[in-house]
């Protein structure tokens, strides 16, 4: 049977068939079998790795490379500024509630409110701590994954790591000026990701952002981010001078990521206007579904704290409502476009469909547009 045919670029430059990416995404949003569906069905799958042990990584790592013979990325976040802190756990919530007994009184009295259950919480480690980080750097140089990627902070101390081994690197940048470090730095590929994206966002919307920072990084590749899910805004992202597009929030309605289907239907019933963005789980601005918990913070006028202070801050909270299917005070990460998004189907089924429907709006253009240069009248 014949295949729609898309190729840029990008195509080329990471070996793929099609120049649609998936998102690294954290807390399960892209696990080995959404990645290797994703690059078996042509396009390039991205793991999310964010606060995952070094043995973890090689992991989950091997299970994607026995899962798909087709290149694949991995994702990490390297925040640029953290707040001063300890980079272990036990000693990161003494200082909170030490120097931030408001904060610590308030996520314990909603874990008391909504009678959550105690959650032995074993892990240790700071999920953005800096030597967790190095400990996975050097675990994906060791297994050369294809790219590495950068979806948060400054990766120029793993370039030259990277390049040393083949291996490619992508950053990514929400504004022109935040682009020409990435370039700088020397990565590959730079994303840029608009206002409407899921997860860490910054404040400038795609119709803006892709144009300008296509010219700022010349000749540097760029990837669109934020409100693609479908062939007419893959076909805009192209028209707006990007080789290729960074998907999240469009296959968190797969049936290979393993968010939860409590947060999938959570999402499936959103409206585009309750992706809102807000600092209350991370600390960094994040667009997410606006439950209650978020609606909580807000009324309690309590400042977030800094990454990665109010990150564990809510992490036992969020453990404990994972734990009791209270999917209304789980942080849920995803774009605006979630709202037009209903049906949950495989990964190949929306990377097959996105590519024909871009072949198809691409075809049709002509005969919707006459365009040329007309001769001067004599």
């Amino acid at each position: 049977m014949s295949r729609p045919v898309l190729r840029t670029p990008l195509c080329d430059l990471l070996g793929c068939e099609y120049p649609i990416m998936l998102a690294g995404m954290g807390s399960g949003g892209s696990p080995p079998e959404l990645v290797a569906a994703v690059s078996n069905a042509g396009g390039f799958g991205v793991l999310g790795a964010t606060g995952f042990t070094s043995e973890a990584t090689r992991e989950v790592i091997r299970k994607t490379r026995h899962l798909t013979d087709m290149p694949f990325g991995i994702d990490l976040l390297l925040p640029a500024s953290l707040a001063e802190s300890p980079e272990s756990r036990s000693e990161v919530l003494a200082l909170i509630q030490a120097e931030y007994p408001k904060h610590w009184a308030f996520v314990q009295g909603l874990h008391k409110e909504y009678n959550l259950p105690a959650v032995q919480d074993t892990e240790e480690y700071v999920s953005v701590a800096s030597s967790l980080v190095r400990e996975q750097v050097d675990v994906i140089i060791e297994e050369r994954v294809p790219l590495f990627c950068a979806a948060l902070g400054d990766p120029s101390w793993v370039v030259p790591k990277a390049h040393a081994v083949g291996m490619k690197v992508l950053g990514l940048a929400g504004n022109a000026r935040n682009a020409l470090r990435q370039k700088a730095s020397g990565v590959d590929i730079i994303v840029a990701q608009g206002y409407e994206a899921g997860g860490h966002v910054g404040r400038i919307a795609n119709f803006v952002l892709v144009p300008e920072v296509v010219d700022a990084v010349l000749p540097v590749p760029v990837v669109a981010a934020g409100g693609i899910a479908d062939g007419r805004t893959v076909a805009a992202a192209l028209c707006l001078g990007a080789v290729g597009v960074w998907c999240g929030t469009a296959f968190l309605f797969s049936t290979e990521t393993t968010i939860g289907r409590g947060k999938q239907e959570q999402l499936a019933r959103g409206t585009t206007e309750e992706f809102v963005v807000s600092r209350s789980y991370t600390g960094k601005t994040s667009r997410m579904y606006r439950n209650t918990f978020l609606q909580r913070w807000e009324e309690s006028g309590l400042e977030p704290l800094p990454m990665p202070l109010q990150g564990v801050l809510v992490g036992s909270f969020v453990k404990a409502a994972l734990a009791a299917s209270r999917w209304d005070l789980v942080n849920n990460p995803a774009g605006q476009v979630a709202g037009r998004l209903r049906e949950l189907r495989p990964a190949r089924q929306i990377l097959e469909q996105m590519v024909e429907e871009t072949v198809d709006v691409l075809a049709v253009l002509p005969s919707r547009i006459t365009h040329g240069i007309r001769s001067p009248a004599h």
